[in-house]
């Protein structure tokens, strides 16, 4: 995607792009960066059990 068309879009166009890319990143993380992942997340309040 240019530069230009990030801006163009709809934010809502724009989320979904984003949380397929994040997707699509976090599929290929190990075990081990997965578990760093969610305490970074956890500790940020992201996330809530």
């Amino acid at each position: 995607m240019s530069y230009l068309n990030r801006y163009q879009q709809s934010e809502e166009h724009r989320r979904d792009e984003l949380i397929r890319v994040i997707e699509h990143s976090v599929e290929k993380l190990t075990l081990q960066e997965l578990e760093a992942l969610y305490y970074d997340m956890t500790t940020k309040s992201y996330i809530n059990e």
